[in-house]
């Protein structure tokens, strides 16, 4: 899971994503509500933990520019404030959660964990799956049925990211972005290689990765 912590308080924030980080999620930070809009806009993010009053841009303004972009990233929002208005307010702006400061580092990740398993992220201990497919992280593998896939390191991150985004059309930079990383020194050419990859190794269920024209893909069971 790769989560986006963005927090004005540099200690505070550097103990969040040590928290996060030691429950086994990847965690990119920011310190300023505007920073932190133009990460969270490329739609590579499990989930967005965001403080309220920042720099930049407060989180409310933020969540609703995501929102109205049709960014659904679930959001925990980070606040001081522990007024049923303020709550109000945040939910209204689009948020899911919300974790009054301070708070116990077990609170936090365990609502993490609350809104991943919501949005459809995880699974009982780790296990995704959709149609015959699934995967188990414990394993490090794909399988079909129970048959197992023996998948590369970065066939493995790209069926994990279709199955954490099932049915929903994933753009090259997306994808990208996610499975090699921002700084990565290869070019968008690889997903397309890695896509061919994968497929193969689906077997008789490789249409189920469509092909979206001059945009990316999309993991999608055939419709009988």
């Amino acid at each position: 899971m790769l989560i986006l912590a963005v927090e004005d308080e540099q200690a505070l924030l550097q103990a969040i994503a040590g928290v996060l980080t030691d429950e086994g999620y990847q965690v990119d930070t920011a310190e300023r509500g505007d920073d932190g809009l133009l990460l969270a806009q490329r739609g590579i993010y499990d989930l967005l933990v965001l403080d309220i009053m920042m720099p930049g841009m407060d989180g409310l303004t933020l969540v609703k520019t995501l929102r109205a972009k049709g960014i659904t990233t679930p959001v925990l929002f980070l606040t001081a404030k522990d007024s049923v208005k303020s709550r109000v307010e945040g939910l209204d702006a689009g948020a899911d959660d919300y974790l009054v400061k301070p708070f116990a580092a077990e609170e936090l990740t365990a609502r993490a964990r609350a809104l991943l398993r919501r949005n459809g992220k995880t699974g009982a201990e780790g296990e995704m799956s959709y149609g015959p497919l699934s995967l188990k992280v414990n394993e490090y593998d794909g399988f079909i049925d129970d048959d197992p896939m023996k998948l590369t390191t970065k066939e493995y991150e790209l069926l994990k990211y279709f199955l954490q985004n099932r049915e929903q059309i994933l753009t090259r930079q997306q994808i990208f972005d996610r499975v090699w990383g921002i700084d990565s020194e290869a070019n968008y050419g690889v997903v397309d290689l890695y896509v061919h990859y994968l497929r193969k190794k689906l077997g008789p269920y490789e249409s189920f990765i469509r092909t979206i024209r001059n945009v990316g893909y999309i993991l999608k069971k055939e419709e009988r």
